[in-house]
């Protein structure tokens, strides 16, 4: 029987042969580049904002339109994915920049997420975080740490000085930081996911673990993230280690794994009208693949003509700036396109986790590295989804 996920309790295991390096600093590399066992592999409510400038630069022909209408959807293993009891709207292009970002706590079980603008700018800084569950086994919740990263995440990406460049990794940094000084978080662990995008298109993105995003551009997988594990189903993780569990490792020779935002993997992207952006924890990466995701975000993009195919291929069509838009949607509950994304994605990887017949991502590695398991069906977890959608104000005057 296969154990949860690993928490940062273990040493890594001698038999590891995987490079660290490799996997912590190379940002696009094939995952055979990442020899077994550590293959580098990725181990429901819905919300909506829009963080939208319409500045124009007078220094250069670079579009300073850029926006990132985001929607969020997620939920918690055991639990029906319910989009009445788990829904809350948010829209900064309507809401004043003084309003404090979004800071509950949604019903996602360890999973969390979160979306804010940067200081009182343009630019939108979101991205989610999966609590390890093995904290279980040392009576800590680690939903508690997860939750608490998101939350001072917003917080300090709603702070930020005017003018100061945030960078992802920074962003993630000064959130830990804030954690570790919680006194309320006894312990527990998480990865994280954490990008920050500006009105020009500048993307960066800080991710630590196995949570992950992908950009599709134009019916394709433009990018996917590599995610960071010390072994199998042992991913990277910020934690806090209570004296007593760190006192006991001691006795038995072993060192807890603890990371940091340091180690998390930086990568740097240029988006454009029309991309859109997925950022998952795993409960999305074990059931389905980026191309899986691909033929859900290309059947809603090109079903609503979000996406349009031409003589000259694939274009975004004139409607994405009003589908994006709250209410661009007519539907009870999915008022947006992204919204809506979000929600399928969400509800796909549910039903992939609880089918015993279909072999996800996981269980493909499962079978791969221990074929005595006899691991069949999908992974049941936790589910967090954050989409956004690209819109160039300039393009669409939306």
């Amino acid at each position: 029987m296969l154990p949860s996920k690993t928490l940062g309790l273990l040493s890594v295991s001698p038999l590891v042969h995987c490079s660290l390096n490799t996997c912590r600093l190379t940002p696009v590399l094939s995952y055979q580049q990442c020899p077994a066992p550590c293959s580098n592999f990725r181990s429901a409510g819905r919300s909506h904002w829009t963080f939208q400038s319409t500045r124009l630069s007078h220094t250069s022909a670079i579009s300073t339109s850029i926006a990132y209408r985001i929607g969020a959807a997620f939920s918690a293993k055991g639990r029906r994915f319910n989009t009445k009891l788990d829904l809350f709207s948010f829209d900064a292009s309507r809401q004043s920049r003084d309003k404090p970002p979004y800071t509950g706590r949604p019903t996602s079980g360890q999973d969390a997420f979160f979306i804010s603008s940067v200081g009182s700018g343009s630019s939108a800084a979101f991205g989610v975080a999966d609590g390890v569950g093995g904290w279980d086994a040392s009576g800590i919740d680690s939903a508690d740490f997860s939750h608490a990263l998101c939350r001072n995440l917003a917080k300090n990406a709603k702070e930020s000085p005017e003018g100061q460049k945030l960078g992802a990794r920074d962003l993630l940094s000064y959130a830990f930081t804030d954690v570790v000084a919680d006194k309320d978080i006894i312990g527990g662990g998480s990865t994280a996911c954490v990008a920050v995008g500006n009105s020009t298109g500048h993307l960066e993105v800080a991710n630590l673990g196995d949570s992950g995003f992908a950009q599709f551009r134009l019916n394709a997988v433009h990018y996917d993230s590599n995610p960071q594990t010390h072994a199998f189903n042992t991913p990277y993780q910020l934690s806090i280690i209570p004296p007593k569990i760190l006192a006991r490792s001691r006795i038995f020779g072993s060192m807890p794994l603890r990371d940091f935002p340091r180690d998390a993997s930086v990568t740097s992207h240029h988006v454009r009208h029309g991309d859109l952006l997925v950022f998952a924890t795993d409960g999305v990466w074990d059931n389905l693949s980026a191309n899986e995701l691909l033929q859900i975000v290309s059947r809603y993009m090109t079903g609503f003509q979000a996406w349009q195919g031409s003589d000259k291929g694939t274009t975004v069509g004139k409607e994405l700036g009003a589908l994006s838009k709250e209410g661009g949607i007519i539907k009870e509950k999915e008022s947006s396109l992204q919204t809506m994304l979000a929600a399928a994605i969400t509800g796909e990887a549910k039903a992939a986790s609880q089918n015993s017949r279909r072999d996800g991502p996981f269980a493909k590695e499962v079978q791969k590295f221990y074929p005595h398991e006899d691991f069949h069906g999908g992974k049941v977890d936790d589910i967090c989804v954050v989409v956004a959608v690209v819109v160039d104000a300039s393009e669409t005057g939306a």
